[in-house]
This record gives C-alpha cells, sequence and structure tokens, in this order.
C-alpha cells in the first residue's frame, strides 16, 4: 500500500491487534512470571489480525518452555488457529492427543470440540464433549444436578451439537437445560434453522431470521408492558430439597415440602379473599435463583430475597395463573386435577 493511500477498516484494525500483541511480547519480556498469560493474549492478537503464523510461533514457544501452568490449553489453541490456516493434519493429531491425555480441565476439552464442531465435524465433536463430561463430571454432580460454572460449557457445547445432529434428548441434556441461565430454552437457541440461517451468506435467510427475532423481541416487550401477576413462589420438589441442601438457613421458610405447598395455596386464597386479582404462581430453580442473588449482591441464604425472586420471575412473564382453570391439573405438579388435590374445599 502507497504511504498517502488511507488504510481500509479491516487493515486498521488488523494493525491495531498486531501492535498490540508486540506491545504484549514486550511486557512478557519485561514480567517473566506473567509471561504465559501475556503471551496467550498476544497470539490471540496476532489471531484476529490474521497473522496465524506469528499466534503459532508463540504457542511452541510457550510448550517449548521449562514450566508451563496449562500445556494441555496451549495445545488446544495451538490445534485451534493451525487448522484456521490450513493444516488440518497437524490440528488432528493435535485433538486426538488432548484426548488420549484426559486433560483435568475443562478449557482444553472444550476448545478442541468447538474446534471439530467449527469444521463440520459433528460425530468427533460430540464424541469430545461427552468423553470430557464422563471424565470431569462425578457422579454425585449429575445425581444432584448441581455441575459447577467451569464445565456448563461442555454441557451447552454437546447439547448444540446433538441438536445439529438431529439426536434425542439424554440425561446430559437434561443437564444442559438445568445450567442454562436464560429465559430462551437451548432447544430453540440451538434450533439447527436458526443456526445456521445467522451463519448464511444469504441475504435473505439473515433477513428472514432477524425479522423472527425482531418479532420474538417485541412479543416479549409486550409481555413486560402488561401488568404481571401478584406471584407467589413454588419449588417442586427436587428443586425443594437441592435448595435446602445447599442453604439449610432457608428452613426457617421451609420447615417441610407438605408444608410448602399448603402455604402457597393458603396464602393465594387470603390475598383472593382481601380482592386482590390477578394472582399466579411462578416457579423456582436453584440455577436461576442463584444467578438473581448474584446480581443482587446478595447471598441465596437470605430469606428476604425469596419474595424478590418471585416478583422478578413474574414481571418476565412466568407465572402461571390462579386458581387453574376447571378440570386442570394441579398447581404442584401432582398429576391430580386442581379441584381433587389443592383445590379440594375451595
Amino acid at each position: 500500500m502507497r504511504p498517502d493511500t488511507p488504510a481500509t477498516p479491516a487493515e486498521n484494525e488488523h494493525a491495531d491487534h498486531v501492535a498490540e500483541a508486540e506491545r504484549l511480547e514486550r511486557t512478557a519480556a519485561m514480567y517473566p512470571e506473567d509471561a504465559e498469560a501475556l503471551l496467550l493474549q498476544a497470539a490471540a492478537h496476532y489471531e484476529l489480525a490474521d497473522a496465524r503464523d506469528r499466534a503459532t510461533a508463540l504457542y511452541d514457544g510457550l510448550l517449548a518452555a521449562e514450566h508451563v501452568n496449562d500445556p494441555s490449553l496451549i495445545r488446544a489453541l495451538k490445534a485451534a488457529n493451525l487448522w484456521e490456516y490450513g493444516h488440518e493434519a497437524e490440528a488432528r493429531a493435535i485433538i486426538t492427543g488432548i484426548r488420549t491425555s484426559a486433560p483435568r480441565e475443562p478449557a482444553p476439552w472444550v476448545i478442541a470440540a468447538e474446534s471439530l464442531e467449527s469444521h463440520d465435524e459433528l460425530d468427533q465433536a460430540h464424541e469430545t464433549f461427552t468423553e470430557a463430561l464422563d471424565l470431569l463430571v462425578p457422579d454425585a454432580e449429575r445425581e444432584s444436578g448441581t455441575v459447577p460454572y467451569a464445565k456448563h460449557p461442555l454441557l451447552l457445547g454437546r447439547h448444540r451439537v446433538r441438536r445439529l445432529l438431529g439426536a434425542e434428548h439424554d440425561a446430559w441434556d437434561a443437564l444442559a437445560d438445568r445450567a442454562n441461565r436464560t429465559p430462551v430454552s437451548l432447544d430453540e437457541l440451538h434450533d439447527p434453522k436458526r443456526l445456521w440461517a445467522l451463519g448464511s451468506s444469504n441475504p435473505a435467510e439473515l433477513r428472514a431470521e432477524i425479522d423472527r427475532l425482531r418479532a420474538e423481541l417485541g412479543s416479549y416487550r409486550e409481555a413486560l408492558s402488561r401488568p404481571f401477576p401478584v406471584a407467589v413462589l413454588h419449588w417442586p420438589s427436587t428443586e425443594y430439597a437441592e435448595l435446602l441442601a445447599a442453604y439449610p438457613a432457608l428452613g426457617s421458610e421451609y420447615p417441610s415440602y407438605e408444608a410448602h405447598l399448603a402455604s402457597i395455596e393458603a396464602s393465594l386464597r387470603e390475598l383472593a379473599a382481601s380482592g386482590t386479582g390477578n394472582l399466579g404462581i411462578v416457579t423456582g430453580t436453584v440455577p436461576s435463583y442463584e444467578a438473581f442473588a448474584a446480581s443482587e449482591g446478595s447471598s441465596p441464604g437470605d430469606v428476604s430475597l425469596l419474595p424478590q425472586y418471585a416478583t422478578t420471575l413474574a414481571a418476565r412473564g412466568r407465572a402461571a395463573s390462579w386458581p387453574p382453570e376447571a378440570g386442570a391439573g394441579c398447581w404442584c405438579g401432582s398429576g391430580n386435577a386442581y379441584g381433587e388435590c389443592h383445590g379440594g374445599g375451595a
């Protein structure tokens, strides 16, 4: 490019990433104790600048060093980078080595599996996600459904790949649904038609998906604009047990599961008798309650947080109206008709 020719935005962006990578390399030389983290950041900038050979050189230098904190992570990053500029065979060999060495941290597995997924190696990606979950998630976490946050990308990635493969839900997918902390279900988020449309180069397909997203946003805004019900919080039995096991202090609010269910019906009847209309029931889950507590800067064990959580769920359109319609099932999930369950004697 001639000196008097203005750089394009893409060229400017690449130059900025290269400059930042070179700055990080200089900083790493000055602070050897932080060199690994700094050089990994530098490699990421080189990749963003499409200077992938320079990124590979940094990964090789790190792997040749005497002391490396996370060699599996570096190898996974190197494999993903190599595949992007034509070194598929070497990338595959590295990924195979990672799977054989079975690292005990989730990040290398996630990077390796997503690299396979991004190159349409869906069966291999599925196997890699599954191997990682079998290795890293013990039976106790599976049975309780409390998989640590660092392992959520494995669950979510596997769910996404299985949707692309058209596979039926299994036990890992059920755990992924529990790990999902967005108001949109994973089946919808990972709908292959939507994923392919968003990655399409066809303007018509992209426009159709954008219009669909706008319509959904309009519906969501309309729901938020409507008065939301006065709602009482209900914990299903499995969530109730998990909640009290994790936060025993809430036992003062929930002395027993039967008392919890009875108090819901009693509270709603009392509100109805006082003339309060638009009543509802919201169903809580432990992961969403923990996320809500974190957003409020509070502890999930704080009893005063429970009504706030219920109100927030109601405002998001999560409330089921009370009382149920004639002949409908009871809100408690027993499978019995409301009139033969908690609605008896109403």
